[in-house]
């Protein structure tokens, strides 16, 4: 049986990352570590799908799986950014 995805969630955490992505870059999503200095930072991550979430049109909850999805698909997003970035950079 599959599973029923509301993608009202998605489709504003997209759009409330591309705000950040213009607002702050690419490295307001990355960690601040010497050792490891392409590393997505998870509450990042968390803080683009609450912030979707709460400015949602949505009067209900999101689902789990929902969120799951959604974080996801942002991670997915995020890190294809961070490659292009890299090829960009030549590393």
């Amino acid at each position: 049986m599959a599973d029923i995805i509301d993608l009202s969630l998605v489709a504003a955490s997209r759009k409330t990352l591309q705000k950040l992505l213009d607002a702050r870059g690419i490295n307001y999503f990355l960690k601040a570590d010497a050792r490891q200095p392409f590393r997505l930072d998870p509450t990042r991550v968390d803080l683009v799908i609450r912030t979707a979430a709460k400015l949602g049109k949505s009067t209900h909850k999101p689902a789990p799986h929902a969120w799951e999805h959604a974080r996801k698909l942002i991670r997915r997003e995020l890190i294809r950014r961070v490659v292009g970035e890299m090829l960009q950079v030549g590393l």
